[in-house]
């Protein structure tokens, strides 16, 4: 036995007879020990977890030891060495261990840090001159949301909510996957549903409360909506389909849903019995409880054959829960397209308000804000970065990637510039029954020129070239 161990497990000699005899409560050698007891081990721990009290405040007699000041010499980043009154976004692409460092402000880091996490957020890690004070965090990650996993590979869906972006009040989102025949299981929400497909395709059915029916084949692109407490159910087609959903409550949890699952499971068999008018067998196979996401029987290829409807017959149209925004041509400004769905053309949410923005590299969306509503918006591709300011001098920067999730609230202005290299495509909602901003620039080209000249001091030519149309999208290159 290695470690000098034999000397503990040698048995006393009680008469000769070393059967079931113990040292320091180990079995004999000798004795097969019991599997409880052979399961059993015993741990030395040495030393004081709390050190002397002569280690107190200043002594000259304790050792001061410092690290070696030998370090690797500082890369930085293209324009990094100066003050840059512009804020031109810094690219830590290249460089091996970024610092914190804008001209002569800020200062080198000495301890272990997230140097990929910094790469991917230069304008928080090393902010331009311009932020100042305090602003809300307006950016989450949905790939850092807890994911929820459905029955047998059918799906999963993550969230976000105020419990991981506080700022985010008014709206909440979830991303959602469903394979070729996974259900979102027949349920209903206390707030109204916005959803935009983000890949493949699915089929969605509802009713609403004077038993009209609804069926519909959607695909990417596509956008549906169901009010508060109308009850649905969503299904993949073939290759499953993946969507984005939008809550006009920043409280909403998927796990606050209601289930017909649950419906079911938690009423006495003895009251489904007279409910339903079945007998109680009938009820012997439901589920225990939740489905959330199930797989279950794909869906026949023609529609036709599960649209179901009663005396109330169909949705009518004006009332429909879908739009197919997918074949909606979008309009080409300067920088990049923009295509609007609001109450005007999809009166069912109406109070959903959405912009679908493609942004080309280097182009900005414009310096705009929202005068109704707090914005909502989802990062579709591309990287991006975010002034909001708050104002009382309040500004900060945010760096955007795919999948990210941000927050703008009410009347803070905000623009989205594409600093990559390939288009970003960005998701606005709003809360409104129409989808409004002030530009910025359109505002100051249809101010008095005089007005305008004193407030910021420009110049007459300047002036007289600001665009007194709403540009939505302005181009990358900036002119001489």
């Amino acid at each position: 036995m290695s470690g000098g161990g034999a000397d503990c497990l040698a048995p006393r000699e009680h008469g000769g007879n070393h059967e079931g005899s113990f040292v320091m409560g180990l079995p004999a050698l000798d004795t097969p020990p019991p599997l409880s007891q052979a399961a059993t081990k015993t741990y030395a721990v040495s030393g004081d977890l709390r050190g002397p009290t002569s280690l107190r405040g200043y002594d000259p007699e304790l050792p001061f030891a410092t690290e070696s000041a030998n370090r690797a010499p500082i890369q930085l980043a293209p324009g990094q060495d100066k003050d840059d009154p512009e804020g031109r976004i810094l690219n830590f692409e290249n460089i091996t261990e970024p610092q914190p460092l804008r001209g002569t402000r800020g200062g080198t880091i000495a301890s272990n840090h997230d140097i990929e996490l910094e790469k991917s957020h230069p304008d928080s890690f090393a902010p331009p001159t311009t932020d100042h004070g305090a602003v809300k965090q307006a950016e989450w990650p949905l790939g850092l949301s807890h994911v929820k996993l459905g029955l047998d590979r059918a799906g999963w869906s993550r969230q976000q909510n105020i419990n991981v972006l506080p700022a985010a009040t008014e709206m909440a989102g979830v991303n959602m996957r469903l394979e070729a025949g996974g259900y979102r299981e027949l349920h209903w929400h206390t707030a109204g549903e916005w959803a935009l497909m983000l890949n493949g395709s699915a089929r969605i059915q509802a009713m609403n409360v004077d038993g009209q029916t609804f069926i519909d084949d959607v695909t990417k692109g596509d956008v549906w909506f169901f009010p508060s407490g109308v009850p649905h159910s969503i299904q993949g087609l073939e290759n499953g389909t993946e969507f984005l959903l939008v809550f006009d409550d920043g409280e909403f949890s998927e796990d606050s849903t209601f289930l017909v699952s649950e419906t079911f499971a938690l009423n006495p068999k003895e009251v489904l019995t007279k409910n339903f008018q079945l007998p109680e067998r009938a009820f012997n196979d439901i589920p225990e409880g939740e489905l959330f996401i199930f797989p279950g029987t794909e869906a026949p290829e023609d529609i036709e054959k599960q649209n179901v409807t009663g005396p109330a017959g169909i949705i009518p149209n004006k009332e429909s829960y879908s739009y197919h925004w997918s074949l909606q041509k979008p309009i080409t400004a300067p920088g990049g397209t923009v295509k609007i769905l609001d109450s005007n053309t999809f009166p069912i949410a109406e109070n959903f308000a959405a912009a679908l923005v493609t942004i080309k590299p280097g182009a900005l969306r414009e310096i705009h804000w929202h005068p109704d509503s707090d914005e909502w918006s989802y990062f579709l591709s591309g990287t991006a970065r975010l002034t909001i300011y708050a104002a009382q001098g309040n500004a900060r920067t945010f760096d955007f990637r795919t999948g990210d999730v941000g927050y703008i609230p009410k009347s803070q202005t905000h623009y989205i510039e594409n600093t990559g290299t390939e288009d970003v495509v960005v998701l606005e909602v709003l809360q409104a029954k129409r989808f409004t901003d002030f530009s910025v620039g359109q505002w100051l080209a249809l101010t008095p020129p005089q007005v305008v000249q004193d407030t910021l001091h420009l110049s007459d030519e300047s002036i007289s070239k600001l665009s007194k149309d709403k540009p939505f999208v302005v181009d990358g290159p900036i002119p001489e």
